[in-house]
């Protein structure tokens, strides 16, 4: 039997499994959840819905790596070490770099309901964020806009440039103390940091440990999806939907290195640029900032109709991250996100968890 007629009896057993398992009518609900967790904030929102608005920010794997502290007017965002992983993220630098795109979400959603919001990252034992919040005039925006709209489109994008209008809107954006921002545009640099990528997504894929913690958090069916609230949903990523127990199956049978470095080639190079992201240091108070300078950045792109997507095999590869580093022309700096974007369709959104499970 060819590989192409074993995937074809795969999905097809797939989509029998699901009719018979009752999967479709629960994409409905999913649905639904979805809705609720990403409407906008009400006229006068409490100190938790402030928090729902900042667990829509991006993060790695969507394990929600982040604990939430209430107190009066105050928030403080923790790491949730038990939602680390620990095999493409030894170090918890996406771990930090997620606590900071919910603080910068928590921020712009506390601004637009009238609520000053003062950042303090707190060192420690375990580095934390403090927010203090304070009265203030009501100030919505684009990037408030489009924090439910915002997520990481994992396709094929049009492969049309972005005018260099946007892209000075999406530099403007990402301007943060401690981090700057490249961005490449030209054809011949997008090929090259594809080099880079292939070369880490096969040195990933050749790593049974790393294969194992992303099968982890896969959720395959939407039943499933909506029970965790967490995790990475197949149609999420332009994958077809199966019952929990053949999911694990397939993916074992058809997650291949090539194939995906096909896919990954055909991202990159349908994309409009690649934007690089670098801390001045490389420790978790600037690993905050990466991440609320890669939030602002995520949510000005969405409010143009801009799509993105991360592709950080260069920053996570220990042994390519040197060079990396030398050809964006900051040698010895850590990169810390590679982000390709560009404009497509939107996805399905990815679920969160509900905010009573997220708290302190």
């Amino acid at each position: 039997m060819s590989r192409r007629t074993l995937i074809g009896a795969g999905l097809s057993l797939a989509a029998i499994g699901g009719i018979g398992y009752g999967i479709w009518p629960r994409m409905d609900a999913y649905r639904d959840e979805v809705e609720r967790q990403r409407r906008l904030l009400s006229a006068d929102p409490e100190l938790g819905d402030l928090v729902r608005m900042a667990t829509l920010a991006a993060n790695g794997h969507n394990t929600q790596p982040w604990r939430f502290r209430l107190e009066d007017q105050r928030i403080g965002i923790l790491p949730d070490l038990g939602r680390r992983t620990a095999v493409v993220d030894p170090d918890d630098h996406h771990l930090y770099v997620s606590l900071g795109c919910a603080a910068e979400n928590l921020v712009i959603a506390a601004a637009a309901a009238g609520r000053g919001a003062d950042v303090a990252i707190a060192d420690g034992p375990e580095t934390r964020i403090d927010i203090a919040l304070s009265a203030t005039k009501p100030a919505p925006g684009p990037l408030y806009g489009a924090i439910p709209l915002r997520q990481s489109t994992r396709c094929v994008y049009d492969g049309q440039p972005i005018p260099a209008a946007e892209i000075r809107l999406l530099e403007a954006a990402a301007r943060q103390d401690g981090v700057s921002v490249l961005f490449f545009t030209d054809a011949a640099q997008r090929d090259e940091v594809l080099d880079f990528v292939v070369a880490g997504n096969s040195a990933q894929m050749d790593d049974p440990a790393f294969v194992q913690e992303l099968l982890d958090w896969i959720r395959f069916s939407p039943r499933q999806a909506v029970a965790k609230g967490d995790g990475l949903f197949s149609a999420c990523s332009g994958n077809p939907v199966t019952p929990d127990w053949l999911g694990p199956h397939l993916f074992r049978a058809f997650f291949r290195k090539d194939a995906e470095n096909r896919k990954y080639a055909d991202q990159i190079r349908s994309s409009a640029g690649i934007a690089v992201f670098v801390g001045d240091r490389d420790d978790p108070a600037h690993w905050i900032k990466v991440g609320r300078s890669f939030e602002r950045f995520s949510l000005q792109a969405t409010a143009l109709g801009i799509r993105n997507a991360h592709v950080n095999q260069p920053t996570e590869h220990l042994a390519l991250r040197p060079d990396f580093a030398a050809w964006i022309g900051m040698p010895g700096a850590r990169p810390d996100l590679v982000i390709r974007f560009g404009r497509a369709n939107a996805m399905p959104m990815s679920l969160r968890r509900p905010v009573g499970e997220v708290l302190a």
